[in-house]
């Protein structure tokens, strides 16, 4: 038997905090970091990121998106 997904609303996580992001939770984005190659030429993957308005009332959104691209690879370390 197929295994799908029935439900009409599947909650996000925020990918710093783990916390689950509510329909309510107007202050959330998603973020697609894009891929590209050595030429510097989009190659139609992504990576996504999705911070809940917790964290960005807090401030801290900047800090934990460059905390997930260092470990994703997308950024050097300093």
């Amino acid at each position: 038997m197929d295994s799908k997904n029935v439900e009409l609303y599947t909650p996000r996580k925020c990918s710093a905090t783990n916390r689950l992001i509510t329909a309510k939770d107007h202050a959330s984005v998603q973020i697609n970091i894009g891929h590209v190659n050595q030429e510097g030429i989009y190659t139609r993957e992504f990576t996504t990121f999705a911070f809940c308005g917790f964290l960005r009332n807090n401030g801290q959104s900047d800090a934990a998106l460059n905390k997930l691209a260092q470990q994703k690879g997308f950024l050097k370390s300093f």
